[in-house]
């Protein structure tokens, strides 16, 4: 696509909220509500439907609507779907996208997702790495195009017994020791999992965490997990997490979790992590249809729907994209920009703390890097606060963004970059937006953020509930 048609696309994107360190930073929400206005007014709008299909048979159908192939500004079309296609492929997940448009369109969303194209990564991640089947852009009428077929699955909420739950970071990994769903214990330990090559270190260091909380409880009889990345039948299909390992080794990541629990002797269950978030959230509010939204190490999110269980979808809003102007920070793994690990993580931390003048102990672990901001954050150091403000503004946007996609009545912040008094800041910022921006919105969602200990390791405790009991307790 031409850098005009994305420059033109950004223009429409002007904030009313300007992040104080950012003033560039063009909102994926307003581009695309102000592109289909624009669209609309035209009164010879063309519909476009969206469909994804996953290896398990699901399907999920996107409606929007395209500017005229005739219109003066139609090159807009082309950015505009590329990046429906981006989010939705992160949100949902699939192996095969049919665009229900003109032709167009889908051969430009076809040469873009190839392997010579600007999103290979995404084409080779969504196709053979995650569902094991090449890739495909298939074009149709928008009538053409698969009904939605979506399924749903209740998820955890078991508490009774003695478990232990773990949350795999990549700066950090916790662990809690729970009984009857009352935290008796919990911990926070430094790792940098992302530089070890040999799967047998994560192995230890994860086992290690078990059984350091396990220690503290009289007998297990469960472990649960949560984990960033791709997560099927407690198999990492991938995760940022394990990038340092061969690929001629990955298959010993794949089933880590399940060694695990042999030799543990107890049922193990392990979910990705935004959907640990969601469950948190769930659990915590006693409600339904919850966005949980943890900013760590990456952006972790998950949902939990009206009736209360999870989707199956993929969730890995960390890749994708909320801001479009066209130079936007690009994510070190997938080179895309403007994508959620680069606003809503410690990395947008870490970005901006260079903007303002704050110096970090580069040999440091991420961890105590994160730590340094933090601590010039407690001291009321104002270009901390100003870090903070920033993320909080896009965590504004990025929230309205998201609740185009998912319908969702409560909102749940939490994650290593909230601690402290940077919670607060973001909260505020956000909730700036909103009433700014989106009032309708603002009225009818709840954005929460949870005390502090909840905010740090409320992912272990909610993972410690995932798996269902044997009959027989371990003794």
């Amino acid at each position: 696509m031409s850098n005009d048609a994305q420059r033109k696309l950004a223009d429409l994107a002007k904030p009313a909220v300007v992040p104080p360190l950012d003033p560039e930073f063009r909102p994926a929400v307003l581009a695309n509500a102000a592109f289909a206005k624009l669209a609309r007014s035209t009164g010879r709008a063309q519909p476009l439907r969206i469909g994804l299909e996953r290896s398990d048979g699901t399907r999920s159908v996107f409606d929007a609507v395209l500017l005229p192939e005739d219109h003066p500004d139609a090159s807009l079309n082309l950015p505009v779907v590329e990046r429906l296609v981006k989010f939705l492929l992160w949100q949902k997940g699939g192996w095969k996208v049919t665009i229900g448009g003109p032709k167009s369109v889908a051969d430009h969303v076809a040469a873009v997702y190839s392997p010579g194209g600007e999103r290979a990564f995404d084409w080779e991640f969504m196709g053979e790495t995650v569902y094991e089947r090449p890739f495909t852009v298939a074009h149709c009428q928008p009538e053409e195009v698969p009904a939605a077929h979506e399924t749903s699955m209740p998820v955890g909420r078991h508490l009774e017994g003695c478990r232990v739950g773990f949350d795999l970071g990549a700066s950090d990994r916790k662990a809690a020791a729970v009984i009857d769903g009352e935290t008796v214990y919990s911990e926070e330990v430094v790792w940098d999992p992302r530089g070890h090559s040999d799967p047998q270190y994560h192995y230890d260091e994860i086992l290690a965490g078990i059984r350091s909380a396990a220690e503290r409880l009289p007998r297990l009889d469960a472990v649960g997990g949560s984990s960033a990345g791709v997560i099927v039948n407690n198999r990492p299909m991938v995760a940022s997490l394990f990038r340092g390992v061969p690929r001629e080794q990955y298959h010993r990541v794949r089933s880590i979790f399940q060694d695990i629990g042999r030799e543990l002797g107890v049922p193990i269950e392990v979910a990705n992590d935004g959907d640990v978030t969601a469950l948190a959230g769930a659990m915590s509010m006693n409600a339904h249809s919850v966005l949980g939204v943890a900013m760590g190490s990456s952006e972790a999110v998950g949902y939990v729907n009206q009736e209360g269980n999870i989707t199956g979808w993929l969730n890995e809003l960390a890749f994708a994209p909320i801001d479009f102007r066209p130079d936007a920070p690009a994510d070190e793994w997938s080179g895309d920009r403007g994508c959620g690990v680069q606003y809503l993580t410690q990395q947008a931390v870490f970005r901006l703390a260079e903007a303002v003048g704050i110096r970090l102990p580069q040999d440091a672990p991420l961890a105590e890097r994160l730590k340094t901001v933090q601590r010039h954050l407690e001291a009321d150091d104002e270009r901390a606060v100003r870090i903070w403000q920033t993320i909080g503004v896009y965590l504004g946007y990025a929230i309205a963004h998201y609740a185009c996609f998912y319908p969702v009545r409560h909102l749940l912040v939490l994650g290593r970059v909230t601690s402290g008094k940077g919670g607060p800041i973001l909260i505020a910022q956000a909730e700036e937006v909103l009433r700014t921006e989106f009032p309708d919105l603002a009225s009818r969602l709840k954005v929460q953020l949870p005390d502090e200990t909840t905010r740090r390791v409320g992912q272990a405790v909610a993972a410690a509930s995932l798996p269902s009991l044997r009959k027989e307790p371990n003794p």
